[in-house]
């Protein structure tokens, strides 16, 4: 009788023992597909394409505008294209960074390369030098911050995402300098190509 009490007993420690690792490996399963899941979630943007298209068009702009500013701290001629050259590239570096860390979290892929159209822009700039380089440049950064002000704009007072919609507002008020300097510094350099013109330098 005691033998066939021992002999029970140890069928049902294995039994047990059986049980239990059955379980820990049906949790251990559970665990990796849970977090599979979650992967695949994170691999996939949860932003609305609207919000999307704003991410990725922000993203392009900000790159251009600092490849553009490096361009023009090397060839402007005056100090003052310059000056507004450099704060190009520190701002737009800035809000770059906070773009790229927002992208990162919402699973957006950001352009690595410049669009056609700034390409082609970028392209344009380095074959010119002096003033001409100084107008052109300077015309073109009140054209794409009056783009840049609205779109941003338009972001903030609708965009659906609330990080994306904070990226917009608080990036805003530095557009909006941006423009305010590139629309006084623009005529100067109109004017001073035309008068350089009219004296035949």
């Amino acid at each position: 009788m005691l033998a066939v009490g021992l002999l029970l007993s140890v069928v049902g420690l294995a039994q047990n023992n059986s049980s239990n690792s059955t379980n820990s490996m049906s949790k251990s399963a559970d665990m990796n597909k849970s977090s599979d899941t979650m992967n695949s979630a994170k691999g996939s943007s949860s932003l609305s394409s609207a919000d999307q298209n704003f991410v990725k068009k922000a993203a392009e702009g900000g790159m251009a505008e600092v490849e553009l500013g490096n361009l023009a701290k090397e060839k402007a001629s005056s100090s003052e294209v310059k000056q507004f050259a450099q704060r190009m590239v520190d701002d737009h570096t800035k809000a770059n960074d906070q773009l790229k860390s927002i992208a990162s979290e919402k699973g957006v892929t950001l352009p690595t390369s410049l669009d056609s159209k700034d390409q082609a822009l970028k392209d344009r700039l380095s074959s010119l030098s002096g003033e001409q380089f100084d107008r052109t440049y300077m015309d073109n950064m009140v054209k794409d911050h009056t783009k840049d002000v609205s779109e941003f704009r338009k972001e903030a007072n609708s965009g659906k995402d609330p990080d994306v919609k904070s990226f917009a507002d608080k990036t805003l008020p530095t557009l909006e300098s941006h423009l305010k300097e590139a629309r006084q510094i623009a005529p100067k350099e109109r004017k001073e190509a035309a008068n350089k013109k009219s004296s035949g330098q």
